[in-house]
Parts: structure tokens; sequence; C-alpha cells
């Protein structure tokens, strides 16, 4: 940055400065469309891990269809079948 705040920046540090603020404009509009994109998957009932519940960190508390069923079968796997 300039050393002094009264001096007119350059060329240069004006372009860097527009090049920093469209690179932080794309990578905050990257996160807010990937986080749209996991709210409209949760929404619509749809996993995110695709269909992979053993390891995931939200199994407990999953309310998908799969998650269910996955909880089912290991509830029974672990009672002995029955």
């Amino acid at each position: 940055m300039s050393e002094s705040p009264r001096e007119n920046p350059s060329r240069r540090e004006l372009f860097a400065g527009a090049l920093r603020y469209a690179a932080l404009g794309l990578v905050a509009t990257g996160g807010a469309a990937l986080f749209a994109k996991r709210r409209r998957l949760l929404r619509d009932g749809i996993c995110i891990k695709d269909r992979l519940c053993d390891g995931c960190a939200i199994f407990p508390q999953c309310e998908l269809p799969q998650a269910l069923s996955a909880r089912k079968i290991q509830s029974g796997a672990n009672s002995g079948g029955r």
C-alpha cells in the first residue's frame, strides 16, 4: 500500500486492489452457491453424501429415508437380528 494516505495510488495498486476484490467476490459467490445447493438438496430429501451413511457426521440426526433404514438395519444387527 502507499506510504502516505494523501498520495494518489498508482495504476498498479488500483489494478491489484481490483483483482483482490474480484477474487474475494468470486470466493464469496462460490461459497454462497455451495451453501444454497446443500440447503436445497436437504430440503428436497436428497442425501448430500451420495447415500453413504457409514461415517457421515450427521447420521445420528439425519431424518432422510436412507438414514432411517440404515439405522433400523444397524439396530437389528446389533440386537441379534430380531
